[in-house]
C-alpha cells in the first residue's frame, strides 16, 4: 500500500515514482518480447497487453488510456483516437501506457520497429538520444518554465532533422490519481503557455514532479516515434 501524500517525504516520493517506472520497463521488454508480431490489430494488441500487465505484473488499472499506434496512425498525437489498423510486416509502432503500481503511476512510452527499413530504424534510434538532450537542457537551467522545455525538444527535433508532433512534451506525474489536470491549467504540461517554473511545489506542499516525452514525425513517410519516461527522478 502507498504511502499517503502528507505522509511521503520527497525522497520516498522519488523512490515510489522510480519503483513503479523500473516495473513499467519490465513490462515493456516483455511486450516487445511476447507480442510485438505482423497480423495482430491495435486493438487486439491492447486487449493483449491489459490481460499481460494483469496476469503477470499485478496492474489492476491505467491511470489513462493505453496507446498502440502503428504506421500512419503514429503520426497522431495522445488526444487523437485514429481507426484500428493491422500490423505490417515492415511497420513502425508506440506503445503509450499509465500502468499504476501500488497506487503510485507510471507512463512509460516505447517505440518498436517491424523489419529492417533504415528509415524506420533511424527514427526508432533517435528518440532516446534526443529525450537525453531534452533532460540535459532540463537540469542545466534550474528555473525554466514548461513552455521553455517544450521549446527546446521542438528545435532539438528540428536540427535532428524530425518535426515534434506533440502539442505538448510532458506533464506532471505521481500518487494516483496525480494533481488533476484541468483543460485551462497549461501550467500542468509542458506546453506553450506554461509560464511557470517547473521546479516548483504543488498544492500539498511537495515537489513536482514531471514525465517528459518526445514524439518524432515524418510526415510525407507518414511514420513517428515516441519515447516517454520520468524526467526528474533518475
Amino acid at each position: 500500500m502507498a504511502t499517503e501524500p502528507a505522509q511521503t517525504t520527497d525522497q520516498a516520493r522519488a523512490a515510489y515514482l522510480k519503483d513503479a517506472e523500473i516495473k513499467a520497463t519490465k513490462l515493456f521488454e516483455e511486450i516487445g518480447q511476447t507480442l510485438i508480431r505482423p497480423g495482430v490489430s491495435e486493438t487486439q494488441l491492447s486487449k493483449e497487453i491489459h490481460e499481460l500487465g494483469a496476469k503477470r505484473h499485478n496492474i489492476r488499472t491505467h491511470w489513462h488510456k493505453r496507446v498502440i499506434r502503428s504506421g500512419p496512425n503514429t503520426l497522431f498525437p495522445y488526444r487523437e483516437n485514429p481507426p484500428d489498423r493491422v500490423l505490417q510486416p515492415d511497420d513502425i509502432l508506440f506503445v503509450d501506457l499509465g500502468p499504476v503500481f501500488e497506487a503510485w503511476e507510471a507512463d512509460f512510452g516505447r517505440t518498436y520497429v517491424l523489419g529492417d527499413d533504415p528509415i524506420k530504424i533511424k527514427l526508432h534510434d533517435a528518440l532516446e538520444p534526443l529525450w537525453k538532450e531534452v533532460k540535459a537542457h532540463f537540469q542545466d537551467h534550474p528555473d525554466i518554465t514548461g513552455e521553455e522545455l517544450y521549446g527546446v525538444a521542438c528545435d532539438l527535433a528540428q536540427k535532428a532533422g524530425w518535426e515534434f508532433g506533440g502539442s505538448i512534451a510532458g506533464h506532471l506525474v505521481g500518487l494516483f490519481p496525480h494533481e488533476r489536470i484541468a483543460n485551462d491549467t497549461v501550467s500542468l504540461y509542458i506546453t506553450p503557455g506554461s509560464k511557470e517554473p517547473m521546479r516548483r511545489v504543488g498544492k500539498d506542499g511537495q515537489k513536482l514532479h514531471w514525465i517528459l516525452e518526445i514524439h518524432l514525425v515524418d510526415r510525407a513517410r507518414q511514420i513517428g516515434g515516441f519515447y516517454e519516461q520520468l524526467l526528474t527522478v533518475d
